[in-house]
């Protein structure tokens, strides 16, 4: 069998397909058939006048959509990179520990990872000793940042200290845009 042999056969296996799936569907809005009486051509007619009313509708909810996506997505960590995006969220930690009078300075771990079909979730991990108030107040002002903060996971481990200095350790996410996530490449597994 000759490759133009096989594309003929292959397009028109396509084309009685495509065909099969337009003819099938019960309540197209295709061309009436000669059989059809003019009380059902009407009733197809009220329900095409119904469906086409409820575009404009439609169209103002899927602009008050994605305003409001907008509106959310201006929280998202602004990066070109995964790695200037996790010192983009360590900053931010420094940032707030550094107006509470913690001393926040150390990295121990972060990882991007991807979070559902379009977002990357962005996480640093920190250590610190602090007074219970000062962590309060850290986590209430991560809380009120415009960027869209997380806390993953906070470990307390009490201190021996005459300052009542409690040890804390602190895993912070932050939400980006996928396309900070590394592609992988593909290879064999060997």
């Amino acid at each position: 069998m000759t490759r133009r042999a096989l594309y003929g056969l292959i397009g028109g296996l396509l084309a009685i397909l495509i065909l099969r799936i337009v003819f099938s569907r019960g309540g197209s809005t295709g061309v009436v058939a000669a059989g059809e009486t003019v009380t059902t051509a009407e009733e197809r007619l009220d329900r095409v006048r119904q469906m086409a009313s409820l575009v404009p509708g439609r169209e103002t909810l899927l602009k008050q959509a994605n305003t409001e996506l907008q509106d959310r997505e201006r929280g998202l960590l602004t990066a070109p990179t995964a790695e200037q995006a996790k010192a983009q969220l360590l900053d931010i930690i420094h940032r707030i520990a550094s107006s509470n009078q913690i001393d926040a300075r150390g990295l121990e771990q972060s990882n991007v990872k991807a979070l559902g079909t379009d977002y990357a979730e962005v996480t640093v991990g920190v250590a610190f000793p602090c007074q219970i108030d000062q962590l309060v107040n850290f986590l209430a002002q991560v809380a009120n940042q415009p960027e869209i903060l997380a806390t993953n996971e906070i470990n307390i481990a009490g201190g021996n200290d005459k300052n009542k200095k409690i040890q804390v350790r602190l895993s912070l996410s932050g939400l980006a845009p996928k396309a900070l996530i590394p592609a992988k490449k593909g290879g064999p597994a060997l």
